[in-house]
């Protein structure tokens, strides 16, 4: 099932996508995408109901970030070696886990916004992992059971704030839209093997990023245990797992973002963001 939140800001709406491609709305059947909701036996429920017993959404209709309200954000530093090689980063033998607000979030075509005195924005092609249910100290298995879905996922950045400002990743990682997330939640039961999925990332056309999930150093199930024993993990907290070679900071001279970009990416079963970067 891939479910998504559609409509103006301040009035989203639950749905889900039928076979056909188009979106039919959930609300009758579901307040909003998150807490309880997104538990795995709740989205069971939601995907024995006919989409075609369902009200079509308007083509065109925008849509927006895929879970409603969004507990934290917890990044995995590098989880790819070709990236963290190219990057400069140290890959450790336990993950690197960061802390992104949940204000970064933002829907699947909105707009990135280049903050004031940035210079190096960057962007991240990801895999995101939501939760559905409390995991805490879980094992690798009930870290699994914990998940509901996956969704596409840029870890936008800017680097001079991350690396060059003092202090933790989190202030390079938090700004307004610096994490655009769906178009869909694929729930687990769509996408039963989260390790063959291809991701990719583009700007201006240029391919950037281009890799597979299977090269995850550290498996979603086991980031999921891991995490659950330094914080409590609740419905709706989204884990991104790391991204791929290819982010501005590995090219020589780097590459950053700048006003008037248009980054497009996509993943397996995922479906495709497109964004374009404005100055603020």
């Amino acid at each position: 099932m891939r479910l998504v939140r559609f409509g103006d800001r301040g009035a989203e709406r639950p749905g889900l996508v039928d076979d056909a491609g188009g979106i039919r709305d959930l609300s009758q059947h579901v307040a909003a995408l998150e807490g309880a909701a997104l538990d795995p036996q709740n989205l069971a429920t939601l995907a024995a109901i006919d989409p075609a017993s369902l009200p079509k959404v308007a083509e065109g209709t925008r849509l927006c970030k895929p879970i409603d309200r969004i507990g934290k954000i917890v990044g995995v530093g590098p989880n790819y070696s070709d990236s963290a090689s190219l990057a400069g980063f140290r890959i450790n033998p336990e993950p690197t886990l960061f802390m992104k607000a949940a204000t970064a979030a933002c829907g699947p075509n909105d707009a990135i916004e280049i903050p004031k005195v940035a210079g190096r924005v960057d962007w991240g092609v990801e895999l995101a992992v939501v939760i559905g249910r409390v995991a805490k100290y879980a094992s690798v298995e009930d870290g699994q059971r914990a998940i509901a879905g996956y969704c596409l996922a840029n870890d936008v950045t800017e680097r001079n704030f991350q690396l060059q400002r003092g202090g933790q990743w989190t202030k390079g990682k938090s700004h307004d839209t610096f994490c655009p997330l769906g178009p869909y939640l694929v729930t687990t039961d769509e996408l039963p093997d989260p390790d063959q999925i291809e991701l990719w990332l583009d700007v201006n056309g240029e391919r950037q990023q281009i890799g597979a999930t299977g090269e995850m150093i550290f498996k979603i199930p086991y980031l999921v245990s891991y995490i659950s024993r330094f914080m409590r993990l609740e419905p709706g907290d989204v884990i991104l797992t790391g991204t791929l070679a290819g982010v501005g900071l590995s090219y020589d001279p780097p590459r950053f973002l700048k006003p008037g970009d248009r980054v497009r990416l996509g993943g397996t079963r995922l479906g495709e963001q497109e964004n374009l970067c404005v100055q603020i």
